[in-house]
């Protein structure tokens, strides 16, 4: 009993009241958004609310903290939305496992705090990216298709669905003024629904895209030819997903972290969530990951143990098999005026009052990985180049920082002493510092407010010494701290610098 206690992270102070009815509470809103999301991807709604199930469940039980609840994301559905339209729903199961693989190498090898290495400016991007990606999809609500041909909607349908898209986002934004015991997406949803009911209302629902009637999840397994071209094709796709898929749940996690005054334990989050995204790819789901929006909704219900995510998935369980009837006629519009609230909602717009003070570098990397998100719908190799440009903007930054104070004592010996890191950007700077040809016969280089980096710092101190030593003078590189003296001693065998231990300094001799 008492391990089974340790497992579901009860204890005697637990609030069953608040746990079960947020666990309801997030099974309701999570629901239009795993069928939008579905949808949206071109995706059964079922495998949206099979996803929502799976991963809500297994993420509740084995994930790295209490509070935490997944579902079906966007961020990583949009990513196999190309994988959907070129190679079919099989190809997608087969990536989500794969993903979900990936994932549990992450946590397995302890690789989770480097998801935190991604800079403000790209999460930035990343947030309004999707945000932008999720309105500009919900569009597609206000067109039909007549003779084959897809057009917007006009006339009396296109007031229709305005109308009811109009009700449904005033309701989102004005409930909360009144009260907050009740999500606001969902009273919008069930009062579209009701006065669509209630008056006959013809439009676009749900069962007109495509029925949500199913069973338990069935044990399926990919149909999909079992060889290294698959691999090939799917390994991208599920590279950026679990990539994706571990920033948003380990962005949600420190921000639950925050909240609670706790720690969660990333690595254990992403063993989680590989294995959910595991049983996706076999059980019919499209994957996912921790959902900020919803674990919102959790906390401020109250919750702040497991109970309330796993009864959240067996909620959306026991409608996907007894409420199909309900939920194959909820109006659409219902969740496409949800789907433009949550897109307004994932807006950073934090990230407009402080772009005056931001620096110019951090504000093209921002607006750059927004642009690739909405251009490419491609959220991971948005955030991978911005990655990598932070990466390069911080390497020029630092290479131009370093500096050299330059003096002869009187002893007659020259000293140069370092300033700011030694490493491949740096070392053209560093070496024009030196005048070979006219310096004195002995030479004094102190790193005590510098460090050697890489191996191309460790080359360019080799070439420096070589320079020396041709021009018949003495080279000593002195203050070097441990790491750099281990670093120099590792690559002994590749350059020819005398490493010599003193109690003052390091020693760089001639050749």
């Amino acid at each position: 009993m008492n391990k089974a206690l340790s497992l579901f992270d009860f204890s005697q102070k637990i609030n069953y009241k608040n746990e079960i009815l947020s666990g309801l509470t997030v099974a309701m809103t999570m629901m239009p958004e795993s069928l939008s999301f579905a949808i949206l991807a071109g995706f059964p709604p079922l495998v949206g609310l099979y996803a929502a199930f799976i991963m809500g469940l297994v993420t509740a039980v084995f994930g790295g903290r209490p509070g935490l609840i997944s579902g079906g994301a966007g961020a990583t559905v949009i990513v196999l939305i190309a994988l959907m339209k070129s190679n079919g729903i099989e190809y997608v199961f087969a990536a989500v496992a794969l993903a979900g693989v990936i994932q549990i190498l992450v946590g397995v090898f302890k690789l989770g705090k480097f998801i935190r290495l991604v800079p403000q400016p790209v999460m930035y991007g990343f947030v309004n990216g999707l945000a932008v990606v999720i309105f500009m999809a919900q569009l597609t609500q206000f067109k039909t298709v007549v003779n084959g041909q897809v057009i917007w909607l006009t006339g009396q349908p296109l007031l229709i669905m305005a109308g009811l898209v109009a009700l449904t986002i005033a309701i989102v934004i004005l409930l909360p003024r009144f009260t907050k015991a009740v999500p606001p997406s969902l009273v919008a949803i069930i009062v579209v629904f009701a006065i669509v009911l209630g008056f006959g209302i013809h439009t676009k629902t749900v069962k007109d895209i495509a029925a949500v009637s199913g069973g338990f999840p069935p044990f399926h397994i990919p149909a999909i030819p079992f060889n290294f071209d698959t691999l090939k094709l799917i390994f991208p796709y599920s590279l950026i997903m679990a990539g994706v898929g571990l920033t948003e749940g380990l962005l949600t996690l420190n921000l639950v972290d925050e909240m609670t005054a706790t720690r969660g334990n990333s690595n254990r989050e992403c063993v989680a969530q590989g294995t959910a995204n595991i049983l996706n790819g076999f059980f019919f789901g499209m994957g996912g990951c921790p959902m900020i929006a919803q674990t919102l909704v959790n906390l401020s219900a109250g919750a702040r143990a497991r109970l309330s995510g796993i009864i959240a998935a067996l909620t959306i369980l026991v409608i996907i098999l007894f409420g199909a009837p309900v939920i194959e006629r909820v109006p659409m519009a219902a969740l496409t005026g949800v789907m433009i609230m949550v897109a307004v909602g994932t807006f950073e717009w934090a990230s407009f009052r402080i772009i005056n003070k931001m620096p110019k570098q951090d504000i093209f990397v921002g607006i750059l990985v927004a642009i690739i998100t909405v251009w490419l719908h491609n959220l991971a190799l948005a955030v991978l180049i911005g990655v990598i440009i932070s990466a390069l903007v911080f390497a020029w930054e630092s290479a131009k920082r370093i500096r050299a104070k330059k003096y002869v004592d009187a002893a007659g010996v020259k000293h140069y002493e370092i300033y700011g890191p030694l490493f491949f950007g740096s070392v053209t700077a560093f070496n024009e510092k030196f005048d070979v040809a006219n310096d004195p016969q002995q030479v004094e280089v102190n790193f005590m407010d510098s460090r050697v980096a890489d191996m191309s710092a460790i080359e360019a101190l080799n070439k420096l010494t070589e320079r020396y030593h041709q021009a018949g003078k003495k080279l000593y590189l002195t203050h070097l701290s441990s790491d750099c003296r281990t670093l120099l001693k590792n690559a002994d065998e590749v350059i020819d610098v005398n490493v010599v231990d003193d109690p003052a300094y390091l020693v760089a001799t001639e050749k």
